[in-house]
């Protein structure tokens, strides 16, 4: 039977602990959390994850949180107050945002380019053409007579927006037609049905080269890049803190860090290791044309 001067001494002991545990909570630095949502291509590949471990090296208590999902789901997040930040590549989209108050201060980031992909045999013949408008029409016309197939991610991500923005150029509209098959997924899910079904689709070039290094994609191959037409620029905003309770100063941080001389370094040489080529460009040094081709196309043309 436990005496009572045990007890005591168990009941003091057990006070000091919670005791020391509330002065040690006091003391020592919280975690301190950045909830950003980012467009799948950038989070897919990696490269948010490498900004994000490097960022802690000079905050060792913050913690980037993703949300990786189409851009038009990213920026729907923002629109509710759900994030900090969020990492964009539709400038036609992100531009609603900007003028209805929803992202406050941004930065162009990075780019690099769309690719056409699409079955080795090419039933379209769109290999080597330089104007994606001629790749659409051909491989519009090659579906109709039911010799392609064309996936699409209907996701109002950016690379759908793009991929739509193409068609609309080409004065088509393939909805509707048994050749054009809406995935509703995400960029590497999306390449994955297309290499199955043998098909045609429009894809970020890094989520495009990781799939292809893993062996994933054996039917596909890259026909048509390059050029200004597929350049693919990539943003990033903070939530406007005047409409919503976010942490608007530590995603501040991490934004201008990204925007830094260490942070462009990182994103212009991610890749160059396992693919032999970068697989993003830093827009440090290109802000100006970049800044030119974002209001192109943020303006529809």
């Amino acid at each position: 039977m436990i005496s009572k001067k045990t007890t005591i001494i168990i009941g003091v002991i057990a006070l000091l602990i919670v005791i020391t545990a509330a002065y040690l909570y006091s003391i020592l630095p919280t975690e301190s959390i950045i909830k950003a949502a980012t467009t799948t291509s950038l989070y897919a590949t990696g490269l948010l994850e490498k900004l994000a471990d490097e960022f802690k090296v000079h905050h060792p208590n913050v913690v980037v949180r993703f949300i990786a999902v189409g851009t038009g789901q990213a920026l729907e997040k923002a629109a509710r107050g759900d994030v900090d930040m969020v990492f964009v590549h539709a400038p036609q989209l992100e531009q609603k945002y900007i003028k209805n108050g929803v992202l406050a201060e941004g930065h162009i980031i990075a780019y690099n380019y769309f690719v056409i992909v699409g079955p080795k045999d090419d039933p379209a013949s769109i290999r080597g053409i330089k104007n994606p408008i001629e790749v659409f029409k051909r491989i519009y016309e090659a579906g109709v007579k039911g010799n392609a197939l064309f996936v699409s991610r209907g996701d109002n991500s950016g690379t759908h927006v793009k991929e739509l923005s193409l068609w609309s150029k080409a004065g088509l509209t393939p909805q509707g037609w048994g050749w054009y098959v809406e995935t509703g997924l995400g960029m590497a899910k999306t390449l994955l049905v297309a290499n199955e079904k043998r098909a045609y689709t429009l894809s970020d070039i890094g989520t495009y080269l990781k799939l292809k290094e893993e062996g994933r994609l054996d039917q596909l191959e890259i026909l048509v890049s390059g050029g200004k037409e597929l350049i693919n620029i990539y943003s990033i905003y903070l939530i406007n803190p005047e409409k919503f309770n976010v942490n608007y100063e530590l995603a501040k941080s991490f934004m201008e860090f990204v925007a830094s001389d260490e942070g462009q370094s990182i994103i212009g040489s991610y890749g160059v290791k396992e693919y032999g080529m970068p697989l993003f460009h830093p827009a440090k040094g290109n802000m100006t044309q970049l800044t030119l081709y974002w209001q192109e196309l943020a303006s529809g043309e």
